[in-house]
């Protein structure tokens, strides 16, 4: 069993790989469905050696299998947010403490003490909908501030003007996390020239409206609220951990969390840092599910272990991922 101390204690180059393998050891022995796709590829733990060599799961598995590592009961099962009659992705959680103790860290990592902020959230899909982890996880970090004003926003978006204004103007320090469609929807009816708020936004505009590059869409935030950058999060229901840009959209990863490059044309071979390619995440607080995982976006990694996302591949299948139906 995997001590999640040794995950969360990460600290450097030679710790993670050894975690790493030893969390993909352990999944190899206790996830079936994780176990069968590297039987079919003929990858087995003797023959893993570096991060490099261990399999990808495609991310479509979490839509029809139930991709667990643990025997233990379900604490709560996170579900995507998917059109009528589609298939959502569930995870299967069960120790919710490990994924409190992953967003929280991380949060703590890149931003300090969540106690230092107002935490107002515009999330207004994710609120209309059962099993969002971001829900979960913002919600938690909107308790744990222990501000008042701390809280989220559906239609009330004159309120959230208001509160925005006046909690900037006292030089209060204020985290905005919204979906992107309501965060354009908000500086289309009111402008705004915030001194004290970080603006994050965590991507989507979930059909309603056109898709923007980031470029065009951090452009139109940063006049709307007066901000000289637009700060993301990257994260899905999938995974455990968040990944976050505090502007021009490079992200960062916490120390448990890494992102490798996959050449879009054959998905078992991985690029140089710098080329494009599928984004694979390995995500060890995922010890109870799966750790690796081959997502359908696009993206980047730099040698400092940043990476970009710049966007998502055009079929839902992931080109060479449709290896086994179990």
């Amino acid at each position: 069993m995997i001590n999640p101390k040794d995950i969360f204690s990460i600290s450097s180059e030679d710790m993670f790989q050894k975690t790493a393998l030893d969390v993909f050891k352990f999944q190899f022995e206790n996830n079936p469905v994780y176990r069968s796709f590297c039987d079919l590829l003929y990858k087995h733990p003797s023959d893993i050696t570096s991060i490099e060599d261990i399999p990808f799961l495609p991310i479509q598995f979490f839509k029809s299998h139930k991709v667990l590592s643990s025997n233990a009961a379900t604490d709560i099962v996170f579900s995507s947010s998917g059109t009528t009659g589609s298939l959502t992705s569930k995870h299967h959680i069960t120790d919710l403490n490990l994924y409190s103790e992953s967003f929280n860290k991380a949060f703590n990592q890149f931003y300090g003490k969540v106690e230092d902020y107002v935490v107002l959230a515009l999330l207004p899909n994710y609120l209309e909908r059962e099993g969002s982890s971001l829900i979960y996880m913002v919600n938690t970090l909107i308790n744990a501030s222990k501000h008042p004003e701390s809280g989220f926003y559906l239609n009330n978006i004159e309120d959230l003007r208001d509160q925005l204004e006046t909690l900037d103007q006292k030089g209060k320090k204020i985290i905005l996390i919204g979906v992107s469609f309501a965060l354009l929807d908000l500086v289309e009816q009111f402008q705004f020239q915030l001194k004290n708020t970080i603006v994050m936004e965590t991507g989507g505009m979930k059909g309603r409206r056109k898709e923007l590059v980031r470029e065009e869409l951090h452009n139109i935030l940063k006049k709307g609220f007066g901000v000289q950058t637009i700060h993301s999060e990257y994260g899905m229901t999938e995974l455990l951990s968040q990944a976050y840009s505090k502007g021009d959209g490079l992200f960062e990863s916490p120390s448990w969390m890494r992102i490798l490059i996959r050449d879009p044309e054959d998905a078992l071979s991985l690029k140089l840092n710098g080329t494009s390619g599928g984004l694979n995440v390995i995500d060890l607080a995922n010890v109870n599910s799966c750790a690796f995982i081959a997502t359908q976006d696009l993206g980047r990694v730099y040698s400092n272990n940043t990476f970009e996302v710049i966007g998502r591949f055009d079929s839902s299948d992931i080109r060479g991922c449709n290896l086994m139906v179990l």
